[in-house]
């Protein structure tokens, strides 16, 4: 994130505390000290019930997109069919959940060809909300109805993107961002053996290989290369250390793209439970005064507008979504915050940049009302079969440390963590290092 945009969520959260400063009855000395309190013990309780999931769920995101291959993606969503939205999903499944590289990652795959459909709509949307991080991390805070919930709904809205790409948008407007993409220069292909784009025109090191062309950032990088390990199996790689150690390299690259999303999440999730009164949200979800229907769908939009306007995306968003949930916020609204993650104003600003400001304001007000409808529907659906869990059962208050199985896990996520990161910042195992090696930023 940028310097404007922590700029902005200090603005929101002083805000947060100005509304309890004015809101509350209580004095104000014993209000700060208990808000205070609460804040940091739901932060820490927030961080404490989820780092193990976290941890395993980054080990596995790495070891994913280190072990295959992303060749010829695009050639498998030229398409807005059945099959090609398919492919987008399950490649954004098993992809990144940093919604930036999400946004980045499904860009390339139009630019080379991918309908949008596929690619903006079902790829982009699932590596950003289908994939294993989010989703353990909603089953521990919210529950595994929300989870259930996540993944029909998120079925719902790719099929929904992909019924307006194709029905709804213009071809032509469509063609014209796929232009607007191009101009932007050369494809880049990606060093074999440290994972750096490089522009193959301007690229100062390469070698040919059974007809195949491999480019390099450095004549390091060159000389380390083994085409016998180009094609390395999952297997060879799970067994060998320099596959491990490129999952080391490439679960530390989410956790330097997501970190601090996710320690937002937690804070503003801290700030709200311990600083917004009571009476603030009972005003606020008053209640269907105007039957269930009307409050849902409205409920909705407030839950997809205060996804846009707190900045925090992708897995930052479940801490906030369990105090939203717990304060009257109702099940569906909650998804549809949690679903309006792709359209931050910084997300907004890369589809312009990218797309062009026709394509990006069309896109952008196909994933809002994407979202809202999706939330309504999975709302109605879970009310209708009994599985809309009580506000109770979302774990936001949990502060004591015991000896239990979350001890458990955690201390062992702490081992994976640390010895992942030793992986990461060791000399790469050589020229077998299958295709990666520790050059990976910090």
């Amino acid at each position: 994130m940028e310097r404007r945009e922590y700029a902005i969520l200090a603005v929101i959260a002083a805000a947060v505390v100005g509304i309890g400063v004015f809101t509350t009855s209580r004095p104000l000395p014993a209000f700060f000290a208990e808000s205070t309190r609460q804040f940091l013990t739901t932060t820490a309780a927030m961080a404490w019930i989820t780092w193990w999931a976290l941890v395993v769920g980054f080990a596995i995101a790495g070891g994913v997109e280190a072990w295959t291959s992303d060749e010829q993606v695009a050639d498998l969503l030229d398409g807005h069919g059945p099959r090609e939205i398919g492919y987008g999903s399950l490649f954004g499944f098993v992809s990144s959940s940093c919604s930036y590289s999400a946004v980045a990652t499904a860009k390339n795959l139009f630019k080379k060809g991918g309908s949008a459909a596929a690619t903006i709509g079902a790829f982009m949307f699932a590596s950003t909300n289908l994939v294993i991080e989010i989703g353990a991390v909603i089953w521990i805070l919210l529950g595994w109805q929300f989870l259930l919930a996540d993944i029909l709904g998120g079925f719902v809205l790719i099929g929904l993107m992909a019924v307006g790409f194709v029905y709804v948008v213009p071809d032509e407007v469509v063609e014209q961002a796929r232009e607007n993409i191009q101009e932007e220069g050369p494809d880049k292909v990606q060093d074999p053996v440290c994972g750096m784009e490089v522009d193959p025109d301007e690229a100062d090191y390469s070698t040919e290989v059974d007809g195949e062309t491999y480019y390099f950032c450095s004549q390091s990088c060159k000389d380390s290369f083994d085409p016998e390990e180009a094609d390395t199996t999952i297997r060879e790689q799970a067994t060998s250390l320099s596959g491990w150690q490129a999952l080391a390299d490439k679960q530390w690259k989410e956790w330097g793209m997501l970190w601090d999303e996710i320690a937002i999440g937690f804070i503003f999730a801290g700030l709200v439970a311990g600083f917004i009164p009571e009476q603030v949200w009972t005003s606020v979800f008053s209640g269907a005064t105007f039957g269930l229907p009307v409050y849902v769908v409205w409920t909705a939009v407030l839950g997809a507008v205060i996804g846009v306007a707190t900045f925090v995306c992708s897995v930052g968003n479940v801490p906030f979504g369990a105090v939203l949930f717990s304060n009257g916020l109702p099940f569906g609204s909650v998804l549809s915050y949690i679903y309006a993650d792709l359209i931050v104003p910084p997300i907004m600003e890369a589809y312009r940049e990218y797309y062009g400001s026709k394509f990006a304001a069309v896109l952008s007000a196909m994933i809002f009302v994407s979202a809202v409808v999706t939330g309504v529907l999975m709302h109605f659906v879970f009310l209708g079969a009994g599985l809309i869990p009580p506000a109770e059962s979302v774990q936001i208050a949990e502060v004591g440390i015991e000896l239990n199985y979350k001890l458990v896990l955690n201390v062992l996520a702490t081992g994976l963590f640390a010895a992942l990161y030793w992986l990461h910042r060791a000399e790469p195992a050589g020229p077998d290092s299958g295709g990666q090696s520790a050059q990976m930023a910090d």
